[in-house]
């Protein structure tokens, strides 16, 4: 079953567990926040699911658009937050023009790309952002590149410093890293990222 068709399968017990921002956890929404603060321009939520991030940003007042690839999410999205743009799009071919964004949330948007494919989204990343602008990544976090059992479709743990390195092979410099572990759950990490002038 392909990543798109497993959510859809499970969207409505996802959004009723998941999508909205009381499930969030204090950190992660203090660490967000704080990196929204730093923006001013437009903002893509890239894999926005139900929407419940690309609304939190809207209202701290960012001009936020959320994209995913699942309908049932997007359609549920519009419903919840009227007068927000949310697109069927994909994160590995983002409808937006070079440089034309000053923000972009990936918030665990990227988990299921497999090792060798997880490039194209970072790089699509990179493309539509302006020199400067910044990326908020969310992952699960590991000691070695792997897969596990996640409750959609199998997703992936990067240790930080391989997934640094392909950031800046992307174009990115990483400039905060953000690790939580705590008992009982799956570690993770957001890693907080500065689009260069200049692809290395």
């Amino acid at each position: 079953m392909s990543t798109t068709s497993a959510y859809a399968a499970g969207a409505a017990e996802y959004t009723d567990l998941l999508g909205s921002m009381s499930a969030v956890h204090p950190s992660d929404r203090q660490i967000i926040d704080t990196w929204a603060s730093s923006i001013e321009g437009n903002v893509m939520d890239a894999g926005c699911g139900p929407g419940h991030w690309t609304g939190h940003l809207n209202d701290l007042g960012l001009n936020a658009r959320g994209i995913d690839l699942v309908p049932s999410f997007i359609d549920h999205a519009r419903a919840v937050y009227p007068g927000i743009r949310f697109d069927l799009g994909s994160i590995d071919h983002i409808d937006a023009s070079d440089g034309s964004l000053a923000g972009v949330l990936s918030w665990f948007s990227t988990i299921h790309h497999e090792p060798d494919a997880i490039a194209t989204p970072l790089s699509e990343f990179a493309r539509v952002l302006r020199p400067g602008g910044q990326l908020a990544l969310g992952f699960f976090s590991g000691s070695a590149v792997e897969p596990f059992d996640h409750a959609v479709v199998r997703a992936y743990r990067w240790p930080v410093d391989q997934l640094s390195d392909l950031l800046d092979a992307a174009g990115f410099d990483v400039v905060e890293t953000y690790l939580r572990e705590a008992r009982g759950e799956r570690p993770v990490g957001t890693m907080i990222c500065e689009r260069r002038n200049e692809v290395r």
